[in-house]
């Protein structure tokens, strides 16, 4: 089920102008997730509001599973989305992608010995997400959940031994005191299929929404709004 959010995130050019839908997710902190006075935040969504000023267009965030991301802009449901996304072929398949915005990794994180792609190990990931394909496609034992805040518990109870995450998902879980206890150890998963370019995905129906999002950001990177929102989100430089 889709979560509207209604985000009107800058003026609109003419009275007449529809708004631009955006998916985006929640609970995936630092990039995108509910503050402490209940309002969406996170370097993915101030990044979409920056856009959306740049273009002069308004935009109403919408929060969806990652599941749904790339089926629903594929088929109209979003403009756009302003979640982060590995550049795969599969992707290209069925969305325009934006020009990248910053290189990502995976991040294996377990208790020491446990190596990836043992069979007898349970890893657990967001269902959709680049690291639950890399994984079916290997026939690990999976659990996936909706939301990278699921993640911990799962490890607490010991319900998996393991999970496969974004490099920007393993700041936040490092952090959580629940699993501090657990002596776990990060891995970087540097394969092809768990790195690489980090884009939006757009309607494949509208071109023109690309390049408009591609030199707002151009121009957001020249002027410091990236940099700003990457300094109040993330502990290290995307680019």
């Amino acid at each position: 089920m889709f979560l509207f959010l209604a985000f009107g995130t800058c003026t609109i050019s003419q009275a007449t102008e529809r708004v631009l839908r955006v998916a985006v997710l929640t609970n995936s902190p630092p990039m995108s997730y509910i503050g402490d006075v209940g309002q969406l935040v996170g370097f993915n969504v101030g990044l979409a509001q920056a856009l959306c000023e740049e273009m002069e267009v308004r935009c109403a965030l919408t929060v969806v599973p990652l599941e749904h991301v790339i089926d629903s802009v594929a088929t109209g449901k979003f403009d756009f989305s302003a979640v982060s996304l590995l550049d795969t072929p599969e992707r290209r398949a069925k969305v325009l992608l934006s020009k990248p915005y910053y290189r990502s990794t995976s991040i294996w994180f377990a208790k020491p010995g446990i190596e990836p792609g043992t069979s007898s190990v349970r890893v657990a990931m967001v269902a959709g997400s680049a690291q639950f394909r890399y994984a079916q496609a290997r026939s690990w034992k999976i659990t996936t959940v909706q939301h990278h805040s699921e993640l911990p518990a799962l490890l607490v109870d010991g319900k998996v031994e393991a999970v496969l995450i974004p490099m920007t998902t393993s700041l936040t879980l490092r952090k959580d005191q629940s699993i501090q206890s657990l002596g776990l150890v990060t891995t970087v998963m540097s394969q092809a299929e768990l790195s690489g370019d980090v884009c939006y995905a757009i309607d494949p129906k509208n071109p023109e929404l690309r390049d408009s999002i591609n030199k707002a950001f151009d121009k957001i990177k020249q002027d410091g709004r990236f940099d700003r929102l990457n300094s109040k989100y993330l502990p290290f430089r995307l680019q």
